[in-house]
């Protein structure tokens, strides 16, 4: 048998702030949350990063790792790759050409925004590459989605579009640039600046035969407040003018947004945004109810990557500027375009991904027989159970709890009505079911 990956994930639960409120539990998209002894506990082979519960704790017990800031002066070289939503974050009289040039004073020696990985592929291959078994093609640019389809959609993986990110294809440029000019590979440091957890844990966690191209992982809103406290200490605020030429094209810097791939694909494509709508399409998508469609472009986050839980901003204003910058926007500049013609056959050998494997939350057991009777158990479960998903027993809902109990990580006895059910047959229960719930809640809720 295979042995199963192990996957990064980004977000954790600090216990000390965490005091089992369930709020990460009741909107969590795959399930991969549990309370137990009064904290949430997070299900690694459930999770895809999505950040939702981040969002919605109230006490900010749900934290996001990042890397040092300062490994990067650990390299001669350091390349910072940036989304455009970065950029975005800031008021529209402040250029991009300021922001970046705020990341080279905090010590950068390289930026490259991650959507030039866009321009580069419409360059070497005159459209953005198709690599899918079956259509409708799943675009994997947000890692939340690439994620989501291998746990819960498991049959959809081969929809899967097998071409690497933007910010990847940039860091591959970024770094073969480099060597060409004489640095060595160990003497080069590669950095993202990610606006959400997913991207962390697909750069920690590339996928199989990958090997990883970035050094580290920095939180966009850490970014973000250093870049700001810079231009507020630069003294000419103006003496930076505005680029003739683009970096990037206009079609690049707003294809992290909504609708900002979808569009530039072949046939009849379609957008959707926020992981609960994606949810609720791909399962018609998966039954056979929605048809006809060529290409769909999928985001965890509410606008995109604009609307990334660790963005400082508001997410429709970022879009809005994004949009403005882009309508404002000069020619790409011709120079950068014989850069990128001078990479086109290693950047082609490299845009391709690898296997993308379903990591199912579904699979019961890898026996057959085994499963269908665990599924059997269930349904009778779920019949002693109330169905009324109320969390008290420290599951999502009454149909986790049974999947909880047969996967020897639960007890009928969890669930409060259960309980109160065998404490009319026998009053001595109630000492034991107090215990089941502290096992739950922990003992502090039990001491009023």
């Amino acid at each position: 048998m295979q042995e199963a990956r192990i996957f990064h994930h980004a977000l954790k639960v600090d216990e000390e702030l965490c005091y089992g409120c369930t709020r990460c539990m009741s909107v969590c998209p795959t399930t991969a949350i549990r309370i137990r002894r009064g904290k949430a506990v997070v299900d690694p082979a459930r999770c895809i990063d999505c950040g939702n519960c981040m969002e919605a704790c109230p006490v900010d017990a749900i934290v996001v790792e990042q890397d040092d800031f300062q490994k990067i002066f650990r390299y001669a070289y350091r390349v910072a790759v940036v989304p455009s939503v970065m950029i975005g974050q800031f008021k529209e009289e402040i250029s991009e050409s300021r922001v970046i040039n705020a990341i080279h004073e905090l010590g950068f020696t390289h930026v490259y925004e991650a959507e030039f990985g866009t321009d580069i592929l419409h360059r070497i291959s005159g459209a953005y590459p198709i690599y899918a078994a079956k259509g409708p093609i799943i675009s994997s640019f947000c890692p939340a989605i690439v994620q989501l389809v291998q746990v819960r959609f498991p049959s959809l993986v081969s929809h899967l579009n097998l071409i690497k990110p933007p910010l990847d294809i940039s860091a591959h440029f970024a770094q073969r640039e480099l060597i060409k000019q004489g640095a060595r590979q160990e003497e080069i440091g590669i950095f993202y600046v990610t606006p959400c957890a997913a991207k962390i844990a697909a750069i920690k966690s590339p996928a199989e035969e990958e090997s990883g191209l970035f050094n580290g992982v920095i939180n966009m809103n850490f970014l973000f407040n250093l870049v700001r406290k810079t231009l507020v200490r630069q003294k000419k605020t103006a003496s930076i003018p505005k680029p003739d030429r683009s970096r990037i094209s206009p079609a690049a810097v707003t294809w992290s947004l909504t609708n900002g791939e979808a569009p530039h694909m072949k046939g009849r494509s379609l957008s959707v945004d926020g992981i609960h709508n994606v949810i609720e399409f791909l399962e018609k998508l998966e039954s056979g109810e929605i048809t006809g469609i060529d290409f769909l472009e999928l985001r965890s986050c509410d606008e995109g990557c604009a609307g990334g839980i660790l963005g400082s901003g508001n997410r429709f204003l970022t879009a809005e500027r994004l949009r403005h910058r882009a309508d404002s926007m000069k020619a790409l500049d011709p120079q950068v375009l014989k850069r990128v013609d001078a990479q086109e056959d290693y950047l082609s050998r490299h845009i391709k991904l690898a296997q993308i494997r379903p990591r199912s939350i579904v699979k019961l057991d890898d026996d057959f027989q085994q499963a269908m009777r665990k599924m059997e158990r269930i349904q009778e479960l779920l019949g002693s159970l109330p169905r009324v998903d109320c969390g008290v027993c420290g599951s999502p809902s009454c149909e986790a709890l049974a999947q909880d109990i047969v996967q020897g990580r639960g007890e009928l006895n969890q669930c409060i009505f259960y309980q109160r059910s065998q404490e009319v047959l026998d009053p001595l229960r109630s000492k034991r079911n107090l215990e089941h719930m502290r096992r739950i809640w922990g003992s502090g809720k039990f001491s009023i």
